[in-house]
């Protein structure tokens, strides 16, 4: 079997208990080491082999993976944050089941989630923010036309970057095109939960100064939007006056 497995966003201890277990009984582990914490391999076992897939083509990470699963090895691809997001798990996936290899996916605790502790702040404001955006600037990987940045800005929602620390000057035109006034709030996230985790807030037209000012050009999130202000509206949830399915709302 071979577990595709998120090893949430920087700290150690915020992998899921299932994701530990899974990594602790493995005979194989094929880790992103270019973003996972190596503090996470600390407790395999004795005799498990690892293997640093930042050196490594897809086919390469498959020949490791393949064949230890055929001999009834326990595999873990170990991915950064939660696969499902800019984890190119999906295309491995798709190799597994053309080899008929069984496997199963545990998530993890993305980089978003991460950034959002560390601002201390809530992406979905009554009033202000419904919708949160997770997307990137397009590069040696392109995005389809209709997500281009300005078509996404202009929802003016909620929206976490990834990928994008050293265009930021791009970055802030892009987003004042589509709709964000210049003031809008903005924060960059370096390496959310690590040990030497930074925050800058800033504002959309702020961005690249700041990062220039922190000597920040990657491994960071930027995030922007209303939910980083002070305005919001209380949420009906807990309002006495709102009934819901559990209690009676009292005027």
């Amino acid at each position: 079997m071979i577990y595709f497995v998120g090893a949430g966003s920087g700290a150690p201890d915020l992998i899921t208990v299932r994701g530990a277990r899974l990594l602790a009984q493995a005979d194989v582990i094929v880790y992103a080491g270019s973003l996972v914490n190596p503090a996470l391999l600390d407790g395999r076992k004795e005799g498990c082999a690892v293997y640093d897939s930042a050196r490594m083509t897809l086919e390469e990470v498959l020949a490791v993976m393949v064949p230890a699963a055929r001999e009834g090895k326990r595999v873990v691809r170990l991915h950064t944050g939660d696969p499902c997001v800019y984890g190119a798990h999906r295309e491995q996936m798709d190799a597994l089941d053309a080899e008929g290899i069984p496997y199963e996916v545990c998530p993890g605790v993305s980089s978003f989630c991460g950034a959002a502790a560390a601002l201390r702040a809530e992406y979905t404001l009554p009033g202000v923010s419904q919708t949160v955006i997770l997307t990137r600037m397009e590069g040696r990987t392109p995005v389809p036309e209709q997500e281009r940045m300005e078509a996404l800005a202009a929802h003016g929602s909620s929206m976490v970057v990834f990928l994008s620390a050293g265009r930021l000057e791009t970055l802030s035109r892009r987003l004042i095109a589509g709709g964000y006034p210049p003031e809008t709030p903005a924060a960059i996230v370096y390496k959310a939960t690590w040990p030497d985790e930074k925050v800058v807030r800033t504002t959309v037209s702020g961005l690249a100064e700041a990062a220039k000012r922190e000597n920040i050009t990657k491994t960071a999130l930027i995030t922007v939007g209303g939910f980083l202000g002070s305005a919001y509206e209380r949420s009906k949830l807990y309002d006495p006056a709102f009934t819901t399915g559990f209690r009676e709302g009292k005027p």
